[in-house]
């Protein structure tokens, strides 16, 4: 589940962090950045598990207005379709998510009952809602369909949400939009057939993606003298100390990535990191990074110290 992306980003954050903070032992550093991964999966985990907990809360829900209308002796007939949704009831039953359910029981969303009363009335009132309910007949993959809209126009862009987990967790704030897209994912994933025994997104794909997360990390640290006297050289009528501390430290990632990765390609390295500056940089960072990059890389290549393309 976690990908490079995530990687660097979480390696971006902590070196802030680390450099505003005084340094600090490169080791400690490393045991954070795991640490902070590790919490990564857990929101996935915990992502997956909140459309169980809406499910779970629009039974009491139901069931609640069921019992009213019997001692008031309404005849309403309330429909149990959103209860019985199949990949509800595939995913409230998977094992690799039980299994995050009973080693992190403090976890979960059962202390959040008003976040989940808000988000199953939003769920009730839309579009998506409404035409699931009022089909003819609805199949397993109408089911899974149903989640995916939900969870993308509803769950996605709830505030409430990115407060709650901002709430339980510090790293999760930054981490809840890339961890979207893997439950979007996962939803897709699903198979009937393949029931309790559904497979989740690994933590890592390989151990390569986790081996490259602590070298990026050790490698930026260890050179940061180097690597800061290479961008010196290639900032031209800018002086050093003028750079955007983050953009500095975007390079310093960049460059460490070009010497310790040499399956990467330098324009893919520098493409990774100029995406980032426009999101976590100034306006004008990614132009700057661009150039600067640009400049060691070749110079670099040239004087056979950089052995790629």
């Amino acid at each position: 589940m976690i990908n490079r992306t995530l990687i660097r980003i979480k390696i971006l954050q902590l070196l802030y962090a680390y450099y505003q903070n005084g340094e600090g032992r490169s080791e400690s550093a490393e045991k954070i950045l795991m640490e902070s991964l590790d919490k990564a999966y857990d929101l996935y985990n915990l992502l997956l598990l909140l459309m169980v907990d809406i499910t779970r809360m629009a039974d009491e829900i139901i069931n609640d207005q069921e019992e009213r209308n019997r001692v008031a002796h309404v005849d309403t007939v309330i429909s149990h379709r959103f209860l019985d949704n199949q990949f509800i009831q595939q995913l409230t039953s998977n094992k690799q998510l039980m299994h995050f359910v009973d080693t992190n029981p403090s976890l979960g969303w059962a202390q959040d009952r008003e976040l989940l009363k808000k988000l199953y009335a939003s769920i009730t009132e839309s579009e998506y809602y409404a035409e699931y309910m009022t089909q003819l007949d609805v199949d397993y993959n109408a089911d899974r369909e149903l989640w995916r809209k939900l969870y993308k126009n509803i769950i996605m862009r709830a505030d409430e949400i990115d407060e709650n987990i901002e709430d339980k967790c510090i790293y999760w704030n930054d981490d809840k939009e890339i961890v979207d897209t893997f439950v979007l994912k996962t939803i897709k994933r699903f198979d009937p057939a393949n029931g309790a025994d559904q497979e989740l997104l690994p933590e890592f794909r390989d151990y390569e993606d986790k081996e490259f997360a602590q070298i990026l990390l050790r490698k930026t640290i260890d050179n940061c003298q180097y690597y800061q006297s290479l961008i010196s050289k290639s900032v031209k009528n800018w002086e050093f100390n003028r750079l955007a501390f983050m953009d500095v430290i975007l390079m310093q990632m960049a460059l460490a990535e070009m010497f310790s990765f040499s399956e990467i390609p330098v324009s893919v390295t520098i493409n990774e990191y100029i995406e980032m500056a426009k999101y976590y940089s100034t306006p004008k960072s990614h132009k700057y990074i661009n150039g600067i990059l640009d400049n060691i890389s070749k110079r670099l290549i040239k004087e056979h110290k950089l052995m790629k393309k």
